[in-house]
């Protein structure tokens, strides 16, 4: 469909969440049109134009043979901004959508890129496979996990290609730890330790319901999160903590270090969580999910553990300020973070279990290397670095340790039943709950 943006500006506040506007999973059906993508340009549709889908587009219209047509966003402001910048850059002009579900049915785009708040990941990407598009979906890939088991059955069943948004599965630096990992020199390893200490966070007050601001489609943005009045803390970045909307810094920044714990380990669900924490830095702040937390994972032959508190990275593990993770083994310890990793060697009787190994930092793009596997699959119809399954077990373990959080207590996962052990409270808390005429796609 094609509208130049003075159009889209004067019919985008004319566009009501009504029924008619609620498309089936079937009505997608057959919208992709065949291409031969070794030779064609793939053209990509960005859905959420804001943070982390911007980047994500940055980097993937660097790569050949790849081109962005269409642009989408519930904020016109952010919308057009990005529009201009991708003229400027690319010296094209994108068709520009406010109802993602309109850009989904332009049969021209090939590929859509996700960035989006993450309660509307799911739905987001079960529509885009459905249409018939290949996928690259922000972590985590949902907000329950009911909503992440739908998504895999999605991708299975469309046989789409699908990069989550992890990108250290493929950056050469964390390829690297991660080989040595499991070359074995570690010896037994019995726990994995992860971490999130950031800088950010010391100052978030709470503050007033407010009028929407211009330009913004207030109702659309909400999508199937309960109706709330509109407040700029929940809006924008600063969504992810609060429960409607994301799940903190335990879905935020634990999806991608439990990623590599889960790569490092070659596992995938725990046998149970435990966690504990609460706003115990900063009580007075807006905060709804926990500024300090501690979770245990059990994995049968060795533990997982996650720690995060916000504004506190002076005081990080192994002296890292950065968010990270180690493997402690019984030679030795590997601790690496987005900058650098190292072994940490034992010793027995006063000599070194194992060799010393030699400081790795960081040298490379991770997000440039996952942008061109995305693509790279997208031609061959090969897996992705870091495949639909691969964001669901990472997702499973940080919607775990809320669940735990949030019940004050252990729960205890069965993985063959996809489900709690006779803890109906758990299970109830593991549904996605949608709202405003929204409903929880099947596949």
């Amino acid at each position: 469909m094609s509208t130049d943006r003075r159009k889209f500006l004067q019919n985008a506040s004319t566009l009501a969440l009504s029924a008619s506007l609620y498309p089936s999973l079937n009505s997608f059906a057959g919208l992709n049109t065949k291409k031969n993508f070794a030779a064609d340009t793939i053209r990509v549709g960005l859905i959420g134009c804001r943070n982390m889908g911007w980047a994500d587009l940055s980097e993937t219209i660097k790569h050949p043979g790849v081109e962005c047509i269409a642009l989408c966003d519930v904020d016109s402001n952010v919308l057009n901004k990005r529009a201009g910048e991708l003229e400027k850059n690319t010296g094209k002009k994108a068709i520009l959508y406010s109802d993602y579900r309109k850009l989904l049915e332009n049969k021209d785009i090939d590929a859509v890129i996700i960035g989006t708040p993450d309660h509307w990941h799911c739905l987001q990407m079960i529509n885009a496979c459905e249409a018939g598009k290949d996928v690259y979906v922000e972590k985590p890939i949902g907000n329950s996990i009911e909503e992440i088991n739908l998504m895999v059955a999605a991708a299975k069943r469309y046989k789409r290609v699908v990069q989550v948004g992890q990108w250290q599965r493929s950056d050469p630096h964390w390829i690297a730890a991660l080989d040595y990992v499991k070359s074995g020199q570690l010896g037994k390893i019995r726990s994995v330790t992860t971490w999130a200490l950031p800088s950010y966070g010391r100052k978030f007050p709470k503050l007033p319901d407010a009028l929407v601001p211009a330009g913004v489609d207030y109702d659309m943005w909400l999508g199937p999160a309960p109706k709330r009045s509109f407040n700029p803390n929940r809006f924008h970045g600063s969504f992810r903590y609060f429960w409607d909307y994301a799940g903190g810094l335990m879905t935020d920044w634990g999806v991608h270090m439990i990623d590599m714990a889960l790569a490092g380990m070659n596992v995938a669900a725990p046998l149970s969580a435990a966690s504990v924490g609460g706003n115990y830095g900063f009580p007075d702040s807006a905060y709804e999910t926990p500024d300090t937390m501690n979770a245990m994972f059990d994995f049968g032959n060795f533990s997982l553990l996650w720690e995060h508190a916000m504004g506190a990275s002076a005081g990080g593990p192994y002296k890292r300020r950065e968010p990270g993770i180690a493997f402690i083994g019984n030679n030795g310890t590997l601790v690496s973070d987005r900058g650098y990793w190292e072994v940490l060697v034992e010793k027995e009787d006063g000599k070194q279990l194992i060799e010393n190994a030699a400081e790795h930092k960081a040298t490379e793009n991770g997000l440039a290397h996952h942008t061109k596997n995305w693509l790279d699959c997208i031609r061959s119809r090969n897996k992705t670095n870091c495949t639909i399954e691969a964001g669901r077990n990472a997702a499973l373990n940080s919607q775990m340790g809320n669940i735990s959080y949030k019940l004050g207590r252990k729960v205890f996962w069965d993985e063959q039943k996809q489900s709690f052990n006779d803890d109906r409270k758990a299970n109830e808390l593991a549904k996605a709950h949608y709202h405003n005429g929204w409903t929880v796609p099947k596949v």
